[in-house]
């Protein structure tokens, strides 16, 4: 392997708006599609491994009823056959849902998630399981149990986490769309990593039911696409309120795509948080990047503003307490008894629960296990626990203030390019790559990740959009008016 190994799609990327239109034209069916998206992905996947499964014949025989249904004139919507592949930890009716991880290994889900019916409702067809880190507890895809995805970039290098397939997958030509989870940046970090658009919604904009619960306060379902159009589109089809989710927010979608074709750039009043530009991590390249992209919004007319946001510094310290804290809770119930892998070794009960742990979890799973065990044993709860929820409602505060003075927060999405393989063997040093992305799963606002250019080491890079709760619309139209503009 070396520098030059590039699997990117060398073709203009398939897109939902431009496959949708050619189906309802004529000009391509939905079983034509599949076959093709599967050819790419033999051609290319032994050596990016972005996906752990296809079940190539029941894609095909989805896709083969879709084209009878168009035939019929009972198409389900405009989108009805277009393949879309799925994070490993949401739930779709028969088929694995392992998280990467050996613990559920040979697991089936027994029904779908809210998000998984919404897109069947408008006749999306389930495109195999993308590989991820395990329980989406990483910043790599390098704590996956079964594969190390690569790149299409670059092969040398990690394509981010936690939903390093499904950006993977995108990227390189083998998936038109995908599905992942963000719980601390594990959408947009990839996106920008993989040179594609990643969208973070506002806590509880998107159902939570059938996502393996990583950390319950911070888990947010999102797209992972080849533009912010395709963004918009999936994001009108998920958004809407689930009653069986109970974070779920009372409104629906607000016409996302639709605004699309209504910016104004000039009445945008952007956001640059100076806290953002002083650490330490953040490379030059990706600082001249983000300064580039401000100077183009000016250009256009968009007002520029210098906001703060102060208690940006402890941000990461207080995500890492709390989402180990709620992960040492969720993942409490995979003990080998209900569903998943269980020891053959144990003797008693109690055995069955620790040797089922042990050789189940990964060793980056244990130590958040531990770590967020330690923090709410007796003694530490009102030391760590209290202060980091604390810590929290003052990062929300930060940006509710920031929103005073701007629609929209424009930030680098990750302080570097993409890194080598391996190249990140202390853990803080990879939890404090996160840096730009917790802050919002901390204040359960949106973002999105967009690319703007493709650095000096031929590996892209992204800016983070920002926006208030509730608030996708206005980055929708910032980071749709930028793709039309690089």
């Amino acid at each position: 392997m070396n520098d030059t190994d590039n699997f990117v799609s060398s073709a203009e990327p398939n897109t939902i708006s431009r496959m949708a239109e050619a189906l309802e034209n004529g000009e391509i069916t939905s079983r034509t599609l599949a076959v093709r998206l599967i050819e790419r992905h033999h051609s290319v996947d032994d050596t990016i491994q972005s996906f752990l499964k296809i079940d190539e014949a029941e894609v095909i025989a989805e896709a083969e009823a879709s084209d009878q249904r168009r035939k019929s004139g009972k198409s389900r919507s405009r989108f009805d056959g277009l393949p879309i592949a799925i994070k490993d930890n949401i739930s779709v009716r028969g088929q694995s849902c392992g998280c990467a991880s050996r613990i559920l290994e040979g697991y089936t889900a027994l029904y779908d998630a809210t998000v998984i019916t919404r897109l069947k409702q408008a006749g999306f067809v389930c495109f195999g399981r993308t590989n991820m880190d395990e329980f989406a507890m990483g910043s790599s895809t390098e704590f996956s149990a079964y594969l190390q995805t690569r790149n299409p970039w670059n092969i040398d290098h990690v394509p981010g986490g936690s939903s390093g397939g499904s950006a993977a997958a995108v990227s390189s030509g083998q998936a038109i769309a995908a599905l992942g989870s963000d719980t601390g940046g594990s959408i947009r970090q990839p996106a920008s990593f993989c040179g594609v658009v990643g969208l973070k919604p506002t806590y509880g904009r998107v159902s939570r039911y059938g996502l393996v619960a990583f950390a319950s306060s911070l888990d947010q379902i999102g797209p992972i696409t080849a533009d912010v159009r395709d963004a918009a589109i999936l994001l009108d089809i998920l958004a809407e309120h689930d009653p069986r989710d109970s974070t779920s927010l009372p409104t629906g979608n607000d016409g996302f795509e639709k605004a699309l074709d209504a910016v104004d750039i000039t009445s945008l009043k952007l956001g640059v948080p100076k806290e953002y530009f002083d650490c330490d991590g953040l490379s030059a390249e990706v600082r001249s990047a983000v300064e580039d992209t401000v100077a183009r919004y000016e250009k256009a007319g968009a007002g520029i503003v210098e906001v703060s946001l102060p208690n940006t510094k402890y941000a990461v310290a207080a995500y890492y307490i709390i989402a180990t804290a709620e992960a040492s809770s969720n993942l409490s119930r995979f003990d080998g008894i209900r569903y998943g892998d269980r020891s053959r070794d144990a003797e008693n009960l109690l055995e069955t629960y620790l040797k089922t742990r042990e050789a189940g979890f990964g060793l980056e799973v244990k130590r958040r296990i531990i770590l967020g065990t330690f923090v709410l044993s007796s003694g530490y709860y009102d030391a760590y626990y209290s202060k980091a929820q604390k810590l929290r409602t003052l990062i929300r505060q930060d940006f509710e203030n920031a929103f005073e003075e701007c629609d929209v927060i424009l930030a680098p999405a990750s302080p570097t390019t993409a890194f080598r393989i391996g190249a990140m063997s202390d853990p803080l040093e990879m939890y404090l790559s996160d840096i730009y992305t917790i802050p919002v799963n901390l204040a359960g606002i949106c973002a999105i990740s967009v690319p703007v250019k493709v650095g000096s080491d031929n590996l892209p890079i992204g800016v983070q959009l920002i926006g208030a709760s509730m608030q996708e619309r206005s980055i929708l139209q910032a980071g749709h008016w930028l793709m039309q503009e690089v």
